[in-house]
């Protein structure tokens, strides 16, 4: 667009000066004046998701006998134009704006609008070249119900098809290195001290339980998601629409996306709060948490390689110093907490904007949209870049390992059945200050024989629990 050229639009509040090639029209060109907070742009995916319902839409009023035909049809392949990415650019509202989110709503609508006319006028010269955004593509909707019906709807998209798949695969990463470090045993750690061994691989097993967990509890919010608002209109009434409207744009809906998507119970609930969505955002956070603490225990085992744990060797992705040649950094990890701290902070954000009902409607619907569109996204490529750039290629340095293991004093833990705990503080409180052998002192301390003593001793046994 040449941003020197320009034409006129009108809307109910007079002229605006529009850019010349903008498809968007005075509403929208009216946001963009009103609206210079952040530079944020509404997320694709949610654009996408408001092509999808205003095609849907399209299609059901023509079938319900209130649109043309051909007016229908031109309305329903230019939402699809949207629907697929092909007008990105000409959304260009900032994220903090009304909201309702009529803005943006308005945006799609003029976008559409001068499309089908476009397409109209090529199709043929006897088509009438008017399609008006608010009574042709708006037809049977209202901001209220369409914006929070595609915060919905996009959020469901982008789980289904980005993050679930992405949680999977980094759990799968996870069992697969489980299951080949099985029989390494290394020295547990709590309160960051040493503590009772285990095998890599039971440490791995309870990271991918992590990921399960958080899946699972995704999943488990989803189907509050699947509930749109559609058909409660201005303020959940439903005037303007017709009674069969929502039901059968949903079902479009659910068929253009092979989710189960269906009408909210109480579409008063589903214009003026939007707990579902703080909810799913919970998840997400929870998810966060879970994703933090494996990239911490990465970035801990991989410490050193002198004087840290060096227990991994996480790979090499770039130099990590601009003044210490040679140093290698956890970088990976690093992003995946960072990109974790974003989806917290979006979660407290979230929260202040889901208790901002006034009445019949919420009015921070485009920030939780935003916010919660970023932290699926957020979610789904931290677990990509942990599984790649981490978990599928740190080396085990089995010998710092072991050597950890055998000098443990905490494994005169497995002694106290037969010695007591006393007898074992003090063995263990020997061999620590003396900087000598658990097994040297036992046998100094005990009557137990050095064959009893290394049976009771061993690391690999003392990984399978019981007395």
């Amino acid at each position: 667009m040449n941003p020197n050229k320009h034409r006129i639009e009108k809307d109910s509040l007079g002229e605006v000066r529009v850019p010349a090639g903008a498809l968007y029209g005075a509403q929208t060109q009216r946001a963009v004046e009103n609206f210079t907070i952040s530079g944020l742009r509404m997320p694709r995916a949610f654009i996408h998701a408001l092509g999808l319902i205003k095609q849907s839409a399209a299609a059901v009023n023509k079938d319900l006998g209130l649109l043309d035909p051909n007016l229908a049809d031109a309305i329903g392949a230019a939402a699809a134009e949207v629907r697929d990415g092909l007008h990105d650019s000409h959304f260009p509202i900032d994220v903090f704006q009304t909201g309702s989110g009529t803005s943006t709503n308005m945006n799609a609508n003029e976008v559409i609008a001068r499309l089908a006319a476009q397409r109209l006028e090529n199709a043929s010269a006897d088509e009438p070249d008017r399609v008006d955004p608010n009574d042709h593509v708006n037809l049977g909707q209202s901001s209220n119900d369409v914006i929070p019906s595609a915060l919905h709807l996009s959020a469901c998209v982008e789980i289904s098809a980005r993050l679930l798949p992405a949680l999977a695969h980094l759990a799968a990463t996870i069992r697969q290195r489980a299951d080949a470090l099985g029989g390494v045993v290394k020295t547990g750690r709590t309160h960051l001290m040493d503590a009772m061994p285990l095998t890599l691989g039971q440490e791995l097993g309870g990271w991918a339980a992590q990921i399960d967990s958080a899946a699972e509890r995704i999943d488990g919010s989803f189907s509050r998601l699947t509930r749109l608002a559609l058909g409660g209109t201005a303020v959940g009434t439903g005037i303007n629409a017709h009674p069969d409207f929502a039901e059968r744009v949903i079902a479009s809906l659910a068929k253009e996306t092979a989710i189960d998507f269906h009408a909210a119970p109480s579409r008063f609930e589903a214009l003026s709060s939007q707990e579902t969505a703080a909810e799913m955002s919970g998840q997400l956070r929870n998810l966060a948490l879970g994703l933090t603490k494996i990239s911490n225990d990465l970035r801990w085992m991989n410490s050193g390689p002198l004087s840290g744990l060096g227990e991994i060797a996480l790979p090499a992705l770039q130099p990590g110093s601009s003044i210490m040649p040679g140093k290698v950094n956890p970088v990976a990890p690093e992003a995946v907490a960072m990109a974790c701290a974003q989806i917290i902070g979006n979660d407290a954000a979230i929260a202040v904007a889901a208790q901002s009902g006034n009445f019949q409607l919420n009015v921070m619907l485009p920030l939780i949209a935003h916010n919660l569109l970023q932290s699926i996204a957020l979610g789904a490529n931290a677990a990509l870049l942990l599984a790649h750039k981490a978990i599928a290629g740190f080396r085990v340095n089995e010998e710092r390992i072991l050597g950890n293991v055998a000098r443990n004093p905490v494994l005169v833990t497995a002694l106290n059945p037969v010695i007591g705990y006393a007898k074992g503080a003090e063995i263990a409180k020997k061999a620590y200050a003396e900087g000598r052998p658990l097994l040297e002192v036992a046998l100094e301390l005990t009557d137990l024989s050095e064959g009893e003593l290394k049976k009771l001793l061993d690391p690999t046994r003392l990984t399978r629990g019981g007395i």
